[in-house]
């Protein structure tokens, strides 16, 4: 059964890279799935589900962009049913925490009959390395609706970590790791971790969900803004406040914080121009 590969869907993103290289470098198989791989897999392609899947003994899955745009939970039980029908033992999913359509997701893996894990996933700090606001931090800005609501934002380290341990360990099958950093931080306070770090000023600028659906549109249109913003309303308001042990009890360890999580990222260049 080890000789058959775990298949990464999403392999070329944030967290479906880290999972890949991590399982690789423990000696696993994997079948990185993404539209551009030798056996390719596309969410807009569900012809190329079946091939993807067949011969795999567990998958990563993640929606791309997120769970939450229309039509993903409708495909995510279709992949489950594929899932089944060719023998697949064990589906990771990750999840959106404080997200309605995430939830539905999640629902539809449970329902699946196939062994799975849930791990369900706060804000993302590569966000500010890797993600949209990159650029801003560039600016030396961070332009975040919601006030003052903290938020336990996660190193997705610690969540590639989560996910390889559920793939290729013992005891994790059924379980849900809702999955946060150590603290509580309100965007202010990440603005000024970022500064630390970087050794140069980042201000927090507040703004309205109205200015953050145009900042998004300006990058990635409409339609992304529409559904970013609603996750932005959504889950920024308070609902996420309070930290989680998902990640002590998946690894036996602390969430590393934002504060190790930024410097690390300044250190690796991420914040220069030319990265």
């Amino acid at each position: 059964m080890q000789d058959r590969p775990i298949l990464v869907i999403g392999a070329t993103g944030k967290t479906g890279r880290r999972v890949a290289s991590r399982l690789e470098a423990r000696g696993v198989a994997v079948r990185r799935g993404s539209r551009s791989s030798a056996i390719p897999f596309d969410w807009e392609a569900p012809a190329t589900w079946g091939p993807a899947l067949t011969g795999a003994r567990a998958a990563y899955v993640t929606y791309f962009p997120d769970l939450a745009f229309p039509g993903a939970v409708e495909k995510l039980e279709s992949l489950c049913e594929t899932a089944r029908d060719v023998g697949l033992e064990h589906l990771v999913l990750l999840s959106g925490r404080g997200e309605h359509h995430a939830r539905l997701g999640e629902d539809v893996v449970r329902a699946s009959g196939v062994d799975f894990t849930i791990v369900r996933a706060a804000w993302f700090a590569q966000n500010f390395s890797e993600g949209y606001l990159r650029d801003p931090i560039l600016a030396g800005i961070l332009p975040m609706p919601g006030g003052d609501i903290a938020e336990p934002i996660i190193d997705i380290e610690d969540i590639a970590d989560v996910a390889v341990a559920a793939l290729i360990e013992d005891g994790h099958k059924g379980a849900l790791y809702e999955v946060t950093g150590p603290r509580l931080m309100t965007f202010a306070e990440m603005a000024a971790a970022l500064s630390q770090a970087t050794g140069r000023e980042i201000r927090h600028l507040p703004i309205s969900f109205e200015e953050f659906h145009a900042n998004v549109a300006q990058a990635g249109g409409d339609f992304v803004a529409d559904v970013f913003t609603g996750i932005a309303r959504e889950t920024l308001d308070g609902r996420n406040a309070h930290t989680t042990d998902g990640v002590m009890r998946a690894l036996g360890r602390p969430p590393h914080g934002f504060a190790s999580f930024a410097l690390r990222a300044a250190q690796s260049g991420a914040w220069t121009s030319a990265a």
